[in-house]
């Protein structure tokens, strides 16, 4: 249905973006008009033609009809930087749900109000026989504060203004009279704040393996032969993929481009901006949300002005307003902090795909352990694939363990450590070599199982654990529910009353480690000692140059680390990230556990890695131990197709979140009726409780919507949108929320 009228942002002021104006479609653009467009319109009183962007389009005046003007036509010549973004917003909204407005203010960050920083520099504007002159004469007149101006600036000195006025106590005013007298002048000019704070030092280039080599020109290779299919780096942790990555963004800068590089977390900026910043020099720099307003600013100016040519950062660094985008690399493509958590919910490598479609770039993705999304792909020919199956020079993959900590408590070690772990930690300490010690903590609260024999509560329809929701425990895939256990409840399978749910934390383990090893140096990172800037930077900086023997931490420490000197790897609590109420436990279980693994023995120093777990003989631990990929997703990939999840299906979750619980239930099942009436092809699960079912006194119900199909789905999603528009009042004070093939449970 032809739409008659547009929605209209004029100029893209940032700070406005929520104030569009409504505008008529002339009847010559109906068929080509697209939001997102840049487009000429009449504003004001004098009608003069401003440039806008459509956000919206509809059947319905805001206005009386005969009071809203005409759009003049679309702009195609001169359009500026954020002409693109808004096109980009325009196929997010599109893509993902939510508004317009959310869409701009993720790509087109709200605009701060940041002062430049300027420096000033004085500097002499006369001969230095004029100066010797101008000296003389202040000195007989006892102009002390001229002659220490004079003083500093004649040997041809140019001298800072906040020194002169700071440590060499010149008066402003002794300086502005010299410069009205033409004996000196000030220049001024803009300082960038500069968030990277590396010693000078260069990165010697190292020799690519031939491997490593064919893979570079070949890419690259592609690149100039005009092929831009997206690329899959699948390599072995300690493969050297950071080398490929660097020998393509060379190629890539030499030929004129810009590149983008995303990493999943901020502790890994320290080690990947410090090779980038030593390999490439003052053309890197990072973004991400510890940097203060100013940096930001700075760093997104110096990057539209050319200055910045490589720009590391999390996800948002996608947003980057290079002119000349080339590359967009995507570090451990697999991690889920890819997938944004505010509308719109969108997938970095979904949006890298995009961006690189609309500025004729390249993507390369790379990872040890690929999602199953990614490699999905890969097998289908919908990306390239290439692959390193061995670790670098003398290097060799680790020996992992896997320790049984149910065969533990039978022999009365009722200890979070194994014996095992705990021998191999006395070897490794005294040898002088390092630790990293790994608490999977990930979902602790959902899990109910048996300390006597290892039995989980589970879904009997899914394979996923039963979450706790007030005095029952409920699947949230299929709508399974039973009575919630407790510590009396005798387990099923073995009828021994020792169910129990996991409790460990970080602080905990380093108390225990203090008392086993009173001489042992050990660092903890956590949320709780990374809270402040520079954080991250401390401890990876200290535990790198061997200031501590055993480093102590959460997910953070397990992704993309390179210590040379770590010989071993500790895992406790294997079975934590196993049993998530999530279909997609067993492969984070996987990724999780091989990144942590393939910690250890990177250098020249054979590495091993010990797992504890109740359920060794889980299949992902399995495939852990044998460090086969392929065969883990193989035996995964046949259960979400068995299952009709992605990636073999898509699937769309529609979150309601409201204040009353009834009327919540009855809105949700409003939608979901309405939705399977509209959409007789698509499977319908819910309304049920979400998972969390109450946040900050608000109740929450999911459905989810599956199909083989994306753009099946985006139908249904844009179908919900009218509903939801056309039923505002009945669900007045409910927020709903879209997000295309999430990659968490609610």
């Amino acid at each position: 249905m032809k739409k008659r009228f547009a929605d209209v942002i004029i100029d893209i002021s940032h700070e406005k973006v929520d104030r569009p104006f409504q505008y008529k479609i002339p009847d010559s653009l109906q068929e080509i008009l697209e939001v997102g467009m840049c487009v000429r319109v009449p504003f004001g009183k004098g009608n003069h033609l401003r440039m806008g962007y459509v956000v919206d389009m509809t059947d319905t005046p805001d206005y009386p009809e005969e009071k809203i003007k005409q759009i003049d036509r679309i702009e195609t010549e001169n359009l500026p930087a954020e002409a693109r973004s808004i096109r980009l917003a325009g196929w997010m909204k599109h893509h993902y749900g939510g508004t317009m407005i959310q869409a701009i203010k993720t790509v087109l960050p709200v605009k701060q109000e940041v002062k430049a920083v300027v420096q000033r520099e004085v500097s002499l504007a006369v001969s230095h026989d004029e100066a010797c002159c101008c000296l003389a004469d202040a000195k007989a007149k006892h102009q002390v504060g001229k002659v220490r101006l004079l003083e500093a600036l004649l040997p041809g000195a140019t001298v800072s203004y906040s020194l002169l006025t700071g440590k060499l106590s010149v008066s402003p005013q002794t300086i502005k009279s010299l410069e009205r007298q033409g004996v000196l002048r000030i220049d001024s000019f803009e300082e960038y704040r500069n968030p990277i704070r590396f010693a000078a030092g260069a990165e010697v280039k190292k020799k690519l393996t031939p491997r490593q080599q064919e893979i570079a020109e070949g890419f690259l290779a592609d690149y100039d032969g005009g092929d831009r299919t997206p690329a899959l780096l699948f390599g072995v942790t300690g493969s050297g993929k950071t080398e490929v990555y660097m020998e393509v963004i060379e190629g890539m800068l030499a030929r004129g481009k810009q590149v983008i590089v995303l990493i999943p977390e901020i502790a890994l900026t320290y080690q990947t901006v410090l090779r980038f910043y030593r390999r490439f020099g003052d053309v890197v720099s990072v973004i991400n949300s510890r940097l203060s307003a100013g940096e930001k600013y700075d760093q997104l100016r110096r990057a539209k002005e050319g200055k910045v040519k490589v720009m590391i950062g999390p996800r948002s660094a996608l947003f980057t307003p290079f002119e000349h985008l080339g590359l967009i690399v995507i570090d451990e493509e697999h991690e889920p902090v890819y997938k944004s958590d505010t509308m719109p919910k969108y997938h970095a490598r979904e949006v890298a795909i995009q961006i690189a479609k609309m500025t004729d770039a390249a993507v390369l993705m790379g990872s040890a352990t690929p999602s199953l999304e990614a490699n999905y792909k890969a097998m289908s020919g919908e990306y390239k694939k290439y692959e390193l199956k061995t670790r670098i020079g003398a290097a060799v993959m680790p020996k992992i363990e896997v320790v049984d900590m149910m065969q533990e408590l039978r022999q009365k070690n009722m200890g979070m450590f194994s014996r095992r772990l705990q021998e191999e930690m006395r070897n490794v300490l005294a040898k002088g070599e390092q630790i990293m010690l790994f608490l999977n903590r990930r979902g602790i609260s959902g899990l109910m199982s048996c300390r006597a024999c290892g039995y989980v509560y589970k879904c009997p329809h899914c394979d996923v654990a039963l979450s706790q929701h007030r005095n029952k425990m409920v699947c949230h895939y299929c709508g399974y529910e039973q009575p919630r256990v407790t510590n009396q409840t005798p387990c099923p399978e073995c009828g021994k009353p020792y169910v129990r749910g996991f409790k460990m934390g970080t602080e905990k383990v380093e108390e225990y480690l203090t008392d086993m090893f009173p001489g042992a140096r050990i660092l903890r990172m956590d949320a709780d000692t990374t809270r402040q800037k520079g954080d991250y930077e401390a401890i990876l900086s200290a535990f790198s140059q061997g200031e501590a023997d055993i480093l102590l931490g959460t997910q953070m420490i397990v992704k993309g680390h390179d210590f040379k000197n770590v010989t071993l790897v500790g895992v406790l609590m294997a079975d934590i990230s196993m049993y998530e109420a999530d279909y997609r436990a067993g492969e984070r279980t996987f990724q999780i556990l091989s990144q942590a693994a393939g910690r250890a023995g990177r250098g020249e120093k054979p590495g091993i890695a010990v797992i504890q777990t109740y359920k060794p003989d889980h299949y992902c631990l399995q495939h852990c131990i044998t460090q086969d990929y392929d065969a883990f997703y193989e035996e995964e990939m046949a259960y979400r197709m068995l299952m009709d999840y992605p990636p073999a299906y898509h699937m769309l979750a529609v979150m309601l979140t409201g204040e009353e619980e009834k009327r919540l239930d009855s809105r949700a099942s409003m939608l979901a009726d309405a939705l399977k009436k509209s959409n007789p092809d698509v499977r319908i699960i819910g309304p049920a409780p979400a998972s969390i079912g109450k946040i900050n006194d608000k109740y929450r119900q999911i459905i989810y919507i599956k199909h083989a199909q994306t753009d099946v789905l985006i139908r249904v999603k844009d179908r919900a949108e009218s509903i939801i528009k056309a039923n505002e009042m009945l669900l007045k004070e409910i927020l709903i929320t879209f997000d295309m093939d999430p990659v968490h449970a609610y």
